[in-house]
């Protein structure tokens, strides 16, 4: 146990946070989201699981340690909802919550069609699976630099 991190960070996604450089990308899905198969695809190489964690509090814990890139104009994204792009289902509205918290601003995501989200997350470093279980809840964290 270590004092001020979240508990929900396993070794293995804090040694990730850690390693990733600036510009790399973090993917976080949901139960459904091909995981394992994109994620051999990444530097990590293996999904990392947070089996017990919903995507909002799984993007609260990441987001508690990863900053997000502010020489982008979009650090966050989310996948769009086949057949109706502008849909923003509530799991996407919960993850967006988080990223503002972290943020200290309103920060929009930008949305990705679901097959290029598909080639995108697999060009990533790292695949974080949470427990998701509705619909549309993938999202794409840019990392940021941590000022001196």
């Amino acid at each position: 146990m270590l004092k001020n991190i979240d508990p929900l960070l396993t070794p293995e996604l804090l040694e990730v946070l850690a390693a990733m450089g600036h510009g790399d990308d973090l993917v976080l899905c949901d139960a459904n989201f091909p995981a394992e198969s994109v994620a051999r695809r990444t530097v990590h190489g293996r999904a990392i699981r947070l089996s017990g964690a919903d995507a909002p509090r799984a993007a609260r814990a990441i987001l508690s340690l990863l900053p997000l890139d502010d020489f982008v104009e979009t650090p966050a994204l989310r996948m769009e909802v086949q057949d109706d792009p502008g849909a923003v289902p509530a799991v996407q509205q919960a993850v967006q919550v988080e990223v503002d918290a972290a943020s200290g601003r309103a920060l929009p995501m930008g949305a990705v069609e679901r097959f290029a989200f598909y080639e995108q997350a697999a060009r990533a470093y790292a695949v974080v699976a949470s427990g998701e279980r509705r619909f549309w809840g993938c999202f794409i964290f840019k990392k940021g630099v941590v000022e001196p």
